[in-house]
Order: C-alpha cells, then structure tokens, then sequence
C-alpha cells in the first residue's frame, strides 16, 4: 500500500494592525494549504500602510504600500518564507475592483504563496502560468477568477 505522506505546515501569523475586515488565522491557514505544494514554514505579517511602504522602499525600491510582499529564504522541496499583507491597501482595491475583502485576501495569500515557491510574472508567459496557478487553486477553495475584469494592483506589475 502506498500511503501518501501529509504536507507539513508551520504557520505563524502577526497582526500589526487591526480592523473588522482583517481575515482570521483559520482563513490564512486555509488559504496557505491550498497554494501549500510541500513541507513550508511560513510567516503571514499584516500591516499598516506605512510598514507596507517602508518594506517596500528598503526591499524593492519602491516608495509606496503595496499590498503583498513576499520574502523567500530557503529553497525548494521544504518552503520557508514570509509574507506581508497590507489590509489598508488589499481592502481599498477589492473595494475599487468590485470584490469581497476575503475573496481578495485569499488571492493576495494565494499569490505570495506561489512567489515562495519560485512562481513570478516577469515575462508574459510566467506571468500566464502563474495566474492559471492562482485561478486554479482559488477555484477549489469557491472564489472567483481574480483576473476576471479587474487589475490586482501592484504585485502583478511588471
């Protein structure tokens, strides 16, 4: 008998802020299972938009919140990373774009999960084969296609 051997998960969560809209533990963990492609130790960050900026200044060069950054440190097959997740900005485009807070939430941890994972959208044809990623995956967790008439914001800019 051949027995299939279970994923692994380590998860730590901060809040750095707080609000009504901010997803629960439950939800990031489940939306981290989904993207989860083996073993992963993983940190989910939310923060304020001036956290968000000042990492995104000091690690990208970019001086303005984002809504996910992604921080890989250990290579594949064992994952380990962290993400932040900027709720001022996640909420106010999910807002602009017509969606729920979750659903955009799941997208964003869904997203950053794959970028642990060595997905990007630097050429066209990544950028293809991530997004089919992401569609595929929230499909199975009941959301809807988040490239459907709508733009994510700043991390799928490239």
């Amino acid at each position: 008998m051949n027995k299939k051997r279970n994923k692994t998960l380590s998860l730590a969560v901060q809040y750095g802020v707080d609000g009504p809209e901010l997803p629960t533990r439950a939800q990031l963990r489940r939306w981290v299972r989904a993207a989860q492609a083996g073993d992963a130790e993983v940190t989910i960050r939310l923060v304020a938009a001036e956290e968000g900026r000042a990492l995104n200044r000091d690690y990208r060069g970019k001086d303005y919140a984002t809504n996910v950054l992604s921080f890989p440190y250990a290579p594949l097959p064992e994952m380990a990373g962290d993400l932040v997740l900027c709720p001022p900005v996640a909420l106010a485009e999910a807002q602009a774009q017509g969606k729920t807070g979750q659903a955009h939430f799941a997208h964003l941890v869904v997203h950053g999960m794959l970028h642990l994972q060595g997905y990007d959208h630097e050429t066209d044809a990544d950028a293809a084969s991530m997004e089919a990623k992401e569609r595929e995956i929230l499909a199975r967790l009941g959301y809807p296609d988040p490239y459907a008439d709508a733009v994510m914001g700043d991390a799928c800019q490239r």
